[in-house]
């Protein structure tokens, strides 16, 4: 059986706090989350685990997340010189960017094709950080790997996503992934 290895995490600061965009990887890692179709479950990985995290997302078939290449991953470069874009990975936004023309949110697909809207967004996780209310910042990050490993699964099987544009449309995007 392939492990995939669905992925997101959130951070302790903002890119406001470390001095813009550019410097995502100082940004440092709150939590990460996983889910591993191999263990059949969630992992949630602190800041002190995070060489865990990197064994983990280094040994799987394929990381499934959403902007986790350009986002994530940078700020896993924070904590390792390995370069993670070398491995087996989809990511979703990036290849909905390339058919489409431009960016989705994650949180457009899930109300689109689901009937779900994220719990919550990065900035609250960045307050919740700040406050150390870690258990409210694992159920948020749970909550996305869910949502991305739905949205690559129904993917997947369908062979297209449901999103609502802009103006509240309701459109379909024909997808390519394998499982």
């Amino acid at each position: 059986m392939r492990n995939i290895v669905y992925f997101d995490l959130e951070t302790q600061k903002s890119a406001e706090e470390v001095g813009g965009w550019d410097r995502i990887r100082d940004m440092r890692m709150s939590l990460g989350v996983t889910y591993s179709t191999a263990r059949g479950g969630y992992r949630i990985y602190g800041e002190p685990e995070v060489a865990e995290l990197l064994r983990e997302l280094q040994r799987a078939d394929l990381v499934v997340g959403f902007n986790h290449l350009r986002f994530d991953y940078e700020v896993l470069q924070g904590y390792s010189p390995v370069d993670l874009t070398q491995n087996p990975n989809l990511d979703m936004m990036v290849d909905l960017k390339e058919r489409l023309g431009h960016r989705l949110g994650l949180d457009s697909i899930a109300e689109a094709t689901f009937g779900l809207n994220k719990t919550s967004e990065g900035l609250q996780a960045l307050e919740w950080f700040r406050q150390g209310k870690m258990l409210e910042i694992a159920e948020y990050c749970c909550f996305d790997v869910k949502i991305t490993k739905l949205v690559h699964e129904f993917g997947v099987q369908n062979r297209q996503l449901f999103y609502k544009n802009r103006f509240g449309a309701m459109l379909s995007v024909a997808v390519d992934w394998k499982s």
